[in-house]
């Protein structure tokens, strides 16, 4: 088929005709199969060019698609399925296979004159289904509409300021909902897109240099990633025209080491799977410590965490925000209620507006550490440790105290030589004396979720004996 490639993953290209062409056809087989409009299909896929297909596919046949992380083992795509009750599934992974009856993508779609015709998806029924962090517990299914998933695209497409002259390479899990949004937004707005298998530093440097790439997606492991490169000068970068930096507050540090590098500066962006797209700095002028003003479409509020009350200009509370690209709900649904406050989505996250609309994230509410009543943000000390040339990365959480309710423990990786003791009094001699660290733990690397949040569960079960 005729038509400029939209789509390149390895050799392969792909036109948006291919592309319709081949959703078509998958959506046929799967009406013929018995999937019908309003139905659930799971797909548990690697990043490749049928991943795309296969979401365009159950989309045109009415159905919603339920994103499954490949990464996930048997019990977490068991917990997954019955959640969510798929009738039918796509997929490459042997684990999603064994669990139920699965239409492999290594199967050839193949254009084919014999094919339904299908019209536009009800507005109000469920689009896309993603699982939340999971951080807390086992994870729930964010259900996103066609029409809220619409808007969060609508919203990601102003923000970026994309247009069909942006080249965009993705190398996070499609999955994720900044991967899936990241795909549709690019082809919707007829930028040039490149998949790759897995996020390799080296590979995505380069294809920005061969590629011309013009808009790069990175979260914290992948800025840190590029902050240590040791020969990362020899890569030409001037093709970017920003790098966004999501899913985790920035890390100044970090991301004033590549522009010192390179030349390239960055556009910190905030969402959530419940809400896609909710501030972003501008491209041009962005402040590195804020996630930006909010986006258009998007009100934001502070409110009390202890009263609900709506706080004022520079007071520190609950972030809120309010927009049309919010979910649904969640699934279960009885965990739903507890997402809003009179309409308005809670966050989770702590942190206020200043006079000039910038937002700014203090810690996760969640995660505050109590300390002998003072509320103690782990990110503000995780800054701290940042500034050390010996940490490549850090995470701070708190463990049971018998005298102070709880103690703070920093868990490091390290880049240097470097003791306990020395990072014990950076953080004595910078900040208030409650906000002492109580224990350094030096690990290997630091637990992250693919879109760079801290699992900080994990430490705490690994690292959170009672202190002495």
């Amino acid at each position: 088929m005729s038509g400029q490639s939209v789509l390149v993953f390895d050799e392969q290209k792909y036109s948006r005709d291919e592309l319709e062409a081949l959703a078509d056809a998958l959506a046929s087989r799967l009406v013929r199969d018995g999937v019908t409009a309003g139905q659930r299909v799971a797909l548990m896929s690697s990043n490749r060019p049928e991943f795309v297909v296969a979401v365009l596919a159950i989309w045109r046949a009415g159905a919603a698609v339920v994103l499954i992380s490949p990464a996930w083992k048997s019990v977490e795509v068991a917990h997954a399925l019955a959640t969510t009750s798929p009738v039918y599934a796509i997929g490459d992974n042997p684990v999603l296979a064994e669990l139920m009856p699965m239409l492999s993508l290594d199967e050839s779609v193949t254009c084919s004159a014999d094919t339904e015709t299908f019209g536009e998806p009800d507005p109000a029924s469920d689009a896309v289904l993603v699982f939340s962090s999971g951080t807390t517990g086992l994870p729930k299914a964010v259900r996103h509409t066609h029409a809220s998933f619409a808007v969060a695209v609508e919203q990601w497409r102003d923000v970026l300021e994309l247009t069909e002259r942006d080249r965009m390479q993705i190398v996070t899990p499609p999955s994720h909902i900044l991967g899936l949004l990241n795909i549709v937004t690019a082809l919707e707005s007829g930028a040039w897109l490149r998949l790759h298998r897995r996020f390799d530093l080296d590979t995505m440097l380069h294809h920005i240099e061969v590629d011309r790439i013009t808009v790069e997606m990175a979260v914290a492991p992948i800025a840190l990633a590029i902050a240590s490169h040791p020969k990362l000068e020899s890569y030409d970068l001037s093709s970017l025209r920003y790098i966004m930096w999501g899913a985790t507050p920035v890390t100044p540090s970090v991301a004033e080491e590549v522009t010192r590098r390179t030349g390239v500066g960055w556009m910190p962006a905030y969402g959530a799977s419940e809400l896609p797209v909710i501030a972003c700095n501008p491209v041009e002028g962005a402040q590195l410590d804020s996630v930006g003003r909010a986006a258009p479409g998007v009100s934001l509020r502070i409110v009390s965490t202890e009263t609900g009350e709506v706080l004022g200009t520079g007071e520190t509370g609950e972030i809120q925000a309010l927009s049309a690209s919010v979910m649904a709900g969640y699934l279960p649904d009885e965990e739903t209620a507890g997402a809003f406050a009179g309409g308005w989505y809670r966050t989770g996250d702590v942190g206020h507006l200043d006079d000039g609309g910038w937002l700014r994230i203090t810690d996760r509410l969640k995660e505050m550490i109590k300390v002998r009543g003072f509320q103690v943000a782990p990110a503000e000390i995780e800054a701290v440790l940042h500034g050390h040339p010996g940490v490549a990365d850090c995470a701070v959480f708190g463990i049971p105290d018998p005298k102070d309710g709880e103690a703070i423990v920093a868990a490091v990786a390290t880049s240097g030589s470097i003791g306990e003791v020395e990072l014990m009094e950076l953080v004595a001699g910078r900040m208030a004396g409650y906000k002492r660290l109580r224990r350094v733990v030096f690990v290997p690397e630091i637990p992250r979720l693919p879109s760079g949040k801290v699992l900080r569960r994990e430490l705490k079960e690994r690292y959170g004996r009672t202190s002495d």
